[in-house]
């Protein structure tokens, strides 16, 4: 029997605000039918078990991601835009430390590539832009802002920049004008044969 109220969306919102809590790791079904006092049985009506669970609360987050940085992209270019797109990825793990989290979770390829996965990849190149990098390039540049600013805001929410000075949001900074000096300055890359021996 279907619990009157719960629909996928209702159940993965609200398995979205228990990640943001007890962290995205600990989301179960279970742990979900206790927060919503409901049966388990009854979440299974809604999602089909602890994957696809995991697994919407993903899409959210992807998509909420890419509404924040959408909002906060448009008029800007360059190292305003650049700055934009950090900042948002920094702004909504603090906000939302679970569906942060979430928005790490693997997806098989039809799934990803159906998500807002592609649309954040899509504002990433429109950003860089304006820095004028051609193939390969532009692709080296869009995972290196993906792994700077992926990696730094992680550490940041385990607290592993609180216990010195100086404070994470100046080095934010120095890495966010560090990236653009670099990407103003990139070299382009000389294709070499995998196959030539060195």
């Amino acid at each position: 029997m279907v619990r009157k109220g719960l629909t996928p969306t209702s159940v993965t919102e609200a398995g979205a605000q228990l990640a943001d809590e007890v962290g995205f790791a600990h989301v179960t079904p279970s742990a979900l039918a206790r927060r919503l006092d409901v049966q388990v049985a009854s979440l299974y009506s809604h999602v089909a078990g602890a994957d696809d669970l995991r697994t919407r609360i993903a899409l959210l987050a992807l998509t909420e991601l890419a509404d924040r940085a959408a909002d906060a992209l448009a008029g800007r270019s360059g190292k305003d835009a650049l700055r934009a797109l950090g900042d948002v990825f920094r702004d909504y793990a603090r906000d939302h430390p679970g569906r942060y989290a979430a928005a790490r979770h693997p997806l098989d390829h039809a799934t990803a590539m159906a998500s807002d996965g592609p649309r954040h990849a899509r504002m990433s190149r429109a950003v860089l832009h304006a820095y004028g990098l051609d193939e390969p390039d532009e692709t080296h540049a869009v995972r290196l802002l993906g792994s700077v600013f992926h990696g730094f805001v992680s550490l940041e929410l385990t607290g592993a920049f609180s216990h010195s000075a100086p404070d994470s949001g100046a080095t934010w900074t120095r890495i966010v004008d560090s990236l653009d000096v670099l990407l103003r300055t990139w070299t382009a890359t000389t294709p070499t044969d995998d196959t030539e021996s060195i």
